[in-house]
């Protein structure tokens, strides 16, 4: 396995340098930026490196209920939700014109904060600015009021806003993620607060600086709470003033948030882990498709709710498989995050590397045969969180095959028929996105639509396009999907007028 251990000299741009220096970086409610009551505060650490880069302002449950006021407050009085909704688009379109003007400020602090190849930050910052455009767009195009044809009455349905929004945003697509939810939420003339996971809250706040620098929102429409899941996390899900809830991470955290939104019930969207699949079959370009599933295992260290985890290869090409995949992952250049020859950073935190080295010997003590050892990695010059890719092969009843373990970790597994082929695919408890491979396209799509999940791609993984619903089932989610226009009718409340004739 290779590292790199050459840092590219990195000179942040001075803005990004000023951002970084604030001594304590406070919560942004109502228009201002405010401290916890108590003083709390926590510090961020760079994944790479393992040093502190910030000191974040920490939020108790008081705290958070004064910023959800302040967002009930914008949506009476502000004229955010009674704005035109051309005017509505254009702010957004401002917003996306802003980002992408200091895109590369944005990926320097979401590749410091949460350790993403730099190239794949600017990604992430493009796919927000997208998104940001994709539903100014999309929020226009809408019929607010639609009118029903019925019998002997005048009938039609009209759509507004619901009120405030709550968003729990996880750490491993931060600012990405914070688009999807946030875009369609205003675009329907929502108000919103967002909190960002405590590991990574630094492009958030970069964003609410930016649009008070440049007034590009009325106060108290956008509004971020920064603390600890267990504090600000849990009193942002149990906060009965909240018309809508979005929360993105763990099956088990999931379940936390929608029992508190159903005690109060506030409708909630849960986009959870995953354990995807992957079908190979027989007729593939061994070498490209090897190539596009390491790819996929190793994009941002394996951090993906979406990724292929299970690798499910026909009988008679497995061994050539498995050795095309193993000369390909041994290859993988791993280095800090800003390196340029780097191709896979560390992953988010030291609890996070704990968890990825244990499901590796749980896998082992189960029964898995470890046909590449993975384990710790070590960048010269850098106290950061880094390990190998690595692959574990066998019975898919295996602890390493059933959950979902956040890492560069794929298992691997024979099929014989198409029919079990997809068995073994549909044979788990989450449902998010699962790839089929072959040149007979017939079958792909036969497959494709076989599998018990949101999702079914072919011979590609993790494809997500503006305008194509992506949804989880099962322990992968609930309550709708994201970045299509359902996702905008989500955010809008519908109500029904009837005039007897």
């Amino acid at each position: 396995m290779s590292t790199s251990s050459v840092e590219r000299t990195t000179e942040f741009a001075p803005a990004v340098a000023s951002f970084l220096a604030t001594p304590v970086h406070k919560s942004f409610a109502g228009g201002r930026w405010v401290e916890a009551a108590d003083g709390q505060t926590f510090d961020v650490l760079d994944p790479g490196s393992g040093n502190k880069i910030a000191t974040v302002t920490s939020m108790k449950k008081a705290d958070v209920d004064k910023v959800v006021d302040a967002a009930q407050d914008a949506f009476n009085n502000s004229g955010w939700a009674t704005m035109q909704v051309s005017e509505r688009a254009a702010c957004l379109h401002r917003i996306a014109d802003a980002v992408e003007k200091r895109i590369h400020e944005f990926a320097q602090i979401e590749s410091l904060d949460c350790g993403k190849i730099y190239a794949q930050a600017i990604a992430d910052i493009q796919n927000f600015i997208d998104t940001f455009r994709y539903f100014a767009d999309l929020s226009q195009a809408v019929n607010y009021r639609q009118v029903i044809a019925v019998k002997h009455h005048e009938a039609w349905v009209a759509r507004h806003a619901w009120g405030p929004c709550g968003f729990i945003i996880p750490w491993n697509f931060p600012f990405l993620l914070t688009g999807w939810g946030l875009a369609p939420a205003l675009a329907a003339g929502n108000t919103c607060v967002l909190k960002p996971a405590e590991d990574t809250p630094l492009s958030a706040l970069y964003l609410c600086r930016v649009i008070q620098e440049q007034e590009l929102l009325p106060a108290g429409v956008l509004n971020v709470v920064t603390g600890l899941g267990e504090t600000a996390g849990a009193a942002v899900s149990q906060n009965p003033k909240f018309r809508r809830m979005s929360f993105t991470g763990s099956p088990e955290v999931g379940r936390l948030v929608a029992e508190a939104c159903g005690r109060n019930l506030v409708p909630v969207k849960c986009e959870l882990g995953g354990k995807g699949a992957a079908v190979v079959f027989n007729d593939v370009d061994i070498a490209e498709t090897a190539d596009k599933l390491v790819q996929a295992i190793t994009f941002h260290t394996g951090q993906v709710c979406c990724d292929a985890t299970r690798w499910l290869i026909q009988r008679d090409i497995y061994d050539d498989f498995v050795d095309e995949c193993i000369t390909r992952m041994k290859s993988v250049q791993i280095g800090y995050q800003f390196d340029k020859d780097a191709q896979m950073g560390p992953l988010v935190n030291a609890k996070q590397r704990a968890r990825v080295l244990g499901y590796l010997q749980k896998g082992v003590a189960d029964g898995a045969d470890l046909i590449l050892e993975g384990g710790a990695a070590q960048i010269t010059g850098k106290n950061g969180f880094y390990v190998k890719p690595a692959l574990l092969a066998g019975s898919l009843n295996n602890v390493a095959a059933r959950e979902e373990i956040f890492g560069p970790v794929a298992y691997l597994a024979p099929f014989t028929t198409e029919e079990e082929g997809i068995r073994l695919a549909n044979d788990t408890e989450y449902g998010l996105g699962n790839s089929v491979w072959s040149r007979d396209l017939q079958r792909c799509a036969r497959v494709a639509e076989s599998f018990r999940a949101g999702n079914g791609w072919i011979n590609a993984h993790n494809v997500i396009v503006h305008g194509v619903p992506y949804a989880g089932v099962g322990k992968s989610g609930m309550g709708g999907g994201v970045v299509s226009p359902d996702t905008l009718n989500d955010y809008l409340r519908p109500i029904s007028v009837v005039r007897p004739l």
